[in-house]
């Protein structure tokens, strides 16, 4: 994208996002202000991340991420945007950046089959709801999954991973009967 990058990251060692992310915001910005002659920061801030779900949520995240140039109207179809995983998720090119998902491996038996069956799926596109839901997980920094996903990593984290509204709860009207 023109102002962010979306990326979808399966990490085995807690701590180990962070850990990459911070070297990447230290080495490479600093690369890049030596080759562009510049200072300061080049990001907006601190990199915003959600955990996913495997199955249903983590395949509309990889749909989400690769139709976002499309809702953003910079190309006609995901695949006509350059810098996105499609190509390697629908058999175009290979990708040595790309390391297909175990549920996305499991769409089909074969590279063919699977890249037909995630095609189908993609045109779906994201419909509104999902649309909101994973941005206000992202927003909120929030698990996006099933209430059975999002208990145990309440539990494992030790805070609130559900979205809330924003501001302040609504003050409750007291009943003077």
């Amino acid at each position: 994208m023109c102002n962010h990058v979306h990326l979808l990251i399966s990490t085995e060692n807690a701590g180990a996002l962070a850990k990459a992310m911070r070297q990447v915001g230290q080495n490479y910005v600093s690369t890049f202000n030596r080759r562009h002659r510049r200072t300061g920061t080049l990001w907006e801030g601190r990199f915003k991340s959600c955990l996913v779900d495997s199955d249903r949520y983590l395949l509309t995240v990889y749909r989400y991420i690769e139709l976002n140039p499309v809702r953003a109207a910079m190309v006609e179809m995901p695949e006509h945007y350059p810098w996105s995983s499609v190509h390697a998720n629908l058999a175009l090119r290979g990708d040595p950046l790309v390391t297909p998902h175990e549920t996305f491996l499991a769409l089909a038996s074969d590279r063919t089959q699977r890249a037909e069956a995630y095609r189908l799926w993609l045109r779906d596109g994201v419909n509104d709801d999902e649309l909101a839901d994973i941005r206000q997980h992202i927003k909120q920094e929030r698990a996006l999954g099933s209430p059975r996903f999002r208990a145990m990593a309440e539990k494992t984290l030790g805070r609130s991973v559900i979205v809330r509204q924003q501001g302040r709860p609504r003050r409750q009207q007291v009943d003077e009967s």
